[in-house]
């Protein structure tokens, strides 16, 4: 399976990359069943979702709290 097509302009990369999400993530979703992830979904559909937004969907607001501080 080849990786998202929107993986190298995700969010997610660029936590996986600063070491503020897990690579469970990345394997899971980015490069593997990406077709199951509710960010690729909405980008699809050129619908707006929040950086801090998991793959599954899910609302991180630890992401939220780091991503203010930088």
């Amino acid at each position: 399976m080849k990786d998202c097509k929107w993986y190298p302009l995700c969010p997610m990369k660029r936590f996986f990359t600063e070491g503020r999400l897990g690579k469970e993530w990345i394997e899971q979703y980015c490069k593997g069943d990406w077709e199951s992830c509710k960010r690729y979904h909405m980008e699809e559909k050129g619908e707006p979702h929040p950086d801090w937004m998991l793959p599954n969907g899910t609302i991180d607001e630890n992401l939220l709290n780091l991503n203010r501080r930088l």
